[in-house]
């Protein structure tokens, strides 16, 4: 059994949602990096000593456990916990249109050009947009290729446009042969 699950993958690559969704049909207790990360969503980072003392207590408290989103540049130390990771690849314009369509639903009208977040929320679709090309100094393909070359776990790659149930069945294919 695969008791320690990481997924990753770029943002809006759904990485948040399967570890919820595989979480309702494993055993296993879902964790979010983003948790760890931010004191404050999306605008205050947590320093790394912190978020890794956070971390490694809760995932302590469990057998059973996925951990979604990217630890990269700060979770090192955890690449010797995982039992599998999961990478998850959306192509990009379905990716960032992902990300846009959640960006309204979590702020409505002020990433609107008069609104408020507007600026801000621009920056992020910009940041989120340099994925698949930028080198390993951003969160990039390029740098979470490297990051798993370092692993010594299994690691499942899912790549392309595919529905929750089709991630999950993938996984849940993957899991039973792998006993």
């Amino acid at each position: 059994m695969k008791n320690k699950i990481h997924i990753m993958g770029a943002s809006g690559s759904g990485t948040s949602t399967l570890g919820k969704a595989l979480a309702e049909i494993l055993p296993h207790k879902i964790f979010d990096a983003d948790d760890y990360f931010w004191i404050s969503k999306f605008t205050e980072q947590r320093p790394i000593p912190d978020r890794i003392e956070m971390l490694k207590s809760d995932l302590s408290q469990s057998e059973q456990w996925i951990l979604s989103g990217a630890t990269v540049n700060w979770g090192d130390y955890f690449k010797s916990y995982f039992d599998l990771v999961i990478f998850l690849w959306v192509p990009s314009e379905i990716r960032l249109e992902r990300l846009q369509k959640r960006e309204i639903e979590r702020y409505g009208k002020e990433v609107l050009p008069d609104g408020d977040k507007h600026e801000q929320s621009q920056i992020f679709l910009e940041w989120a947009s340099l994925y698949d090309h930028a080198g390993p100094e951003v969160r990039s393909k390029v740098l979470h290729e490297q990051w798993m070359n370092e692993l010594s776990c299994p690691i499942l790659r899912i790549e392309g446009d595919y529905s929750v149930e089709e991630c999950v069945a993938m996984v849940k294919g993957y899991l039973s042969k792998s006993y």
